[in-house]
């Protein structure tokens, strides 16, 4: 488990593998300790990463135009009525299936911080977990949005490259080119972010005194923490 601690790596799971730790695939080694484990909101995942209000939105202006299509166009108030009938069930069908995707993304998820590294058990239908030691990780940042759930995107440095396809939906948006892992919309957004910076600068500390160069993570503001760039809502 030492080695796991200590690179950035990929590991698949058996779906229905006992895990001796929820959300770790195996035991914490000796020194190291659970400062804070979470998942995302749900509802966050629906608005943010699977897009259901924007769907439920242009479902209810289709149902719109069509209504005011047919009254202009002078058919039946059958005819309407059933056209409106087939688009609502295929809107409630659409949106609940975003919805129910952004429940089991929410559910089979497990963000977990240590003091030495962060790990991502991620996956629906191929559950995986994401190992990301501190040392790998030059910076991080937050942001909260209007819900109070919080975004928290970790930038790694140029020779740890990740998939965003595997990563997706828990990586900033559109960084495609240089995927960033991302805690995606988690509660109590403050609070986690105080954890992980504490933790940063524990850790750089530490190392600095074993007389080892690391990489000073710039950790997130936990009063005032803005994402540089633009991460969509």
């Amino acid at each position: 488990m030492t080695s796991a601690a200590a690179s950035v790596r990929y590991e698949q799971q058996d779906e229905f593998a006992r895990e001796p730790v929820r959300g770790l695939p195996e035991l914490l080694p000796r020194g190291e300790e659970m400062l804070w484990q979470g998942a995302p909101s749900w509802r966050g995942l629906a608005a943010s990463a699977y897009h259901a209000r924007g769907a439920a939105i242009y479902f209810g202006l289709l149902l719109a135009w069509r209504l005011g299509a047919g009254l202009m166009a002078g058919e039946t108030a059958a005819s309407i009525v059933m056209s409106l009938l087939l688009l609502t069930g295929l809107a409630a069908a659409a949106v609940g299936t975003l919805i129910m995707l952004a429940v089991l993304a929410a559910r089979t998820t497990v963000y977990t911080i240590t003091n030495r590294r962060l790990v991502m058990r991620i996956g629906i239908a191929l559950p995986m977990t994401l190992n990301l030691p501190f040392k790998a990780i030059v910076s991080a940042s937050a942001r909260t949005h209007a819900d109070g759930t919080t975004d928290i995107p970790l930038q790694l440095g140029p020779q740890h490259r990740l998939a965003f396809l595997i990563l997706w939906p828990h990586c900033r948006p559109w960084h495609l080119r240089k995927p960033e892992p991302m805690l995606r919309r988690v509660a109590n957004g403050a609070e986690v972010s105080a954890i992980l910076a504490n933790a940063l600068k524990a850790y750089t500390l530490a190392e600095a005194a074993k007389g080892q160069a690391v990489l000073a993570p710039e950790t997130p503001d936990v009063a005032h923490a803005p994402v540089r760039g633009t991460v969509a809502a």
